[in-house]
């Protein structure tokens, strides 16, 4: 397994020369970029990739071996010995089309031989939760899905993803990973903290939530955030929910606001809630993110049989981002120094973010968490 990376600033994607990457003749190519940047990288990638899989997305933020980046395209290209890589892509048509989405990206993948899937989503108007359902319905229990719902930058109005068709703000995409000497391992770990108490979740259909507590759920998160509620939704980003079970007990998810509606009261969020559970409001600091991030790699480092060269891929959530500021790069950093040189880091500051629980294949979207997927090629 080879891995190469290159990193140009968006006002130069289009005239941007790739003959590098290409020479390398990667299975795989994963793009990451500011929405002018991947719009852009389309003709780019088409012409110097045009026997790999192209995939990727836009982007809140963009991670690469040199650190985190705004207005980017980050470009890895990826060649395997003996990995092959399958690709399947569906338009998404509204978020109650979620589930089927993720059922028809399953059915467009060989099943045998699968090992494990990378899938990339727009990052608005998309149900996770529901997509992972679907998609997971179909795949045998030992296959990893892992990856990541695509950002603008924190605009929260249109996102974009690549495949090998191009770009499209409708698409999602999923890569098929098969083979025996394929190893893919993940972490995902978050760093926040619940206060308040906790609030029953009285009305909600899907993602959005209508009442907590009998109340109009956009009354009582405004009540909370104070001041903070004049940003809303971005800020809304700094102040996550907890998901707790019916008996308070906790879950492990956290879930963050896509989207308020004034006129109903109600919030939407980036996956399912549970109508039987409570929520609990959220908060954390720049140490806990980076010391989250670190146990993330830890975990993913913890399902490695091999050293050497690999991709590690890095999703992570925008809120934390804005949490943490001008000490982001940290969280990266964290990261590196657990895999050390041999790992190419790669990936995005994201919507959403999809992986499964530590030494678990049961995958679920999380919010607000730094996940790692590690790929690597046994000798």
């Amino acid at each position: 397994m080879q891995v190469a990376q290159k990193v140009v600033r968006q006002e130069d994607v289009a005239s941007a020369d790739f003959s590098d990457l290409a020479a390398l003749q990667p299975n795989l190519v994963l793009a990451f970029g500011s929405v002018q940047a991947i719009v852009a990288a389309a003709a780019p990638m088409a012409h110097f990739f045009p026997q790999a899989h192209r995939a990727g997305c836009s982007t809140a933020g963009e991670i690469s071996m040199k650190g985190v980046a705004d207005g980017s395209l980050v470009v890895t290209a990826v060649h395997f010995d003996s990995v092959d890589v399958q690709q399947s892509t569906t338009v998404l048509r509204g978020m109650e089309d979620s589930r089927e989405a993720g059922v028809r990206l399953a059915q467009a993948l060989p099943q045998e031989g699968l090992r494990a899937v990378l899938v990339l989503g727009q990052g608005v108007a998309i149900n996770g939760s529901a997509v992972i359902a679907g998609l997971t319905s179909l795949l045998d229990a030992g296959v990893t899905v892992t990856g990541g719902l695509a950002g603008d930058g924190g605009a929260f109005q249109r996102t974009w993803v690549l495949d090998d068709a191009g770009v499209s703000s409708e698409r999602l995409v999923a890569l098929g990973l098969y083979g025996e000497r394929l190893e893919f391992s993940h972490g995902s770990f978050g760093g926040w903290s619940p206060f308040g108490p906790a609030r029953k979740v009285t009305r909600a259909e899907n993602n959005v939530l209508y009442e907590l507590d009998g109340e109009p759920a956009l009354t009582v998160y405004k009540r909370y955030l104070g001041e903070h509620a004049k940003g809303l939704p971005a800020s809304g980003l700094l102040f996550p929910f907890a998901m707790l079970g019916s008996d308070h007990s906790e879950v492990g998810l956290i879930r963050t606001i896509l989207g308020v509606d004034e006129a109903q009261g109600s919030l939407t969020l980036a996956g399912e809630i549970d109508t039987n559970g409570y929520l609990k409001l959220m908060h954390s600091n720049t140490d806990a993110l980076v010391d989250g991030a670190e146990a993330a790699a830890q975990a993913a480092a913890a399902m490695q049989h091999t050293e050497g060269t690999g991709l590690a891929l890095l999703v992570s959530c925008v809120g934390r981002k804005l949490v943490m500021g001008g000490r982001v790069e940290e969280e990266v950093e964290a990261v590196g120094d657990v895999f050390g040189r041999g790992a190419t880091l790669a990936g995005f500051y994201s919507y959403g973010e999809i992986s499964p629980f530590t030494k678990s294949v049961d995958c679920k979207l999380h919010n607000q968490t730094m996940t790692v997927t590690h790929i690597a090629e046994t000798a």
